[in-house]
């Protein structure tokens, strides 16, 4: 039995994203495969990936279901990443480096959705975070 734990705050992963050499080749696989709905974001070299449906919010309607992104590999972010929701992105960084991580992109605008960076955890892996806008909540 798990001993009585009192969960203060936690922040869910709310998104994924898959890194390819060939983004066109890494699309047509996935929705070969999975089925899952591609859509290119006008602007941006970003393919929005939903596995499960949305609400008028661009939000998962089924608890627990998360949807995510494709993108070409870079020098920073080579291999599929997590994304992390925070409630406030700067604190969220400044415990990152606290605690001995690295932010390798800093933070930056996504749309009117809210803001996102990357990070780098104590073993190399790279992870996203997520601040939704006040639209999103």
């Amino acid at each position: 039995m798990l001993p009585n734990i009192e969960v203060v705050s936690m922040n869910p992963v709310v998104h994924f994203e898959i890194t390819a050499s060939d983004v066109t080749r890494a699309k047509e696989f996935y929705k070969k495969t999975f089925s899952w709905s591609l859509d290119d974001v006008p602007d941006m070299e970003y393919t929005i990936v939903r596995t499960t449906e949305v609400d008028s919010k661009r939000m998962p309607k089924e608890p627990g279901m998360i949807n995510g992104g494709m993108m070409k590999k870079n020098a920073k972010i080579k291999n599929p990443v997590i994304t992390i929701s925070v409630i406030n992105l700067d604190e969220s960084m400044q415990m990152i480096k606290k605690n001995g991580g690295k932010i390798i992109e800093d933070k930056q605008k996504v749309g009117d959705m809210g803001f996102s960076a990357y990070f780098q955890d104590t073993e190399g892996n790279v992870m996203g975070l997520f601040q939704p806008s006040v639209k999103m909540q």
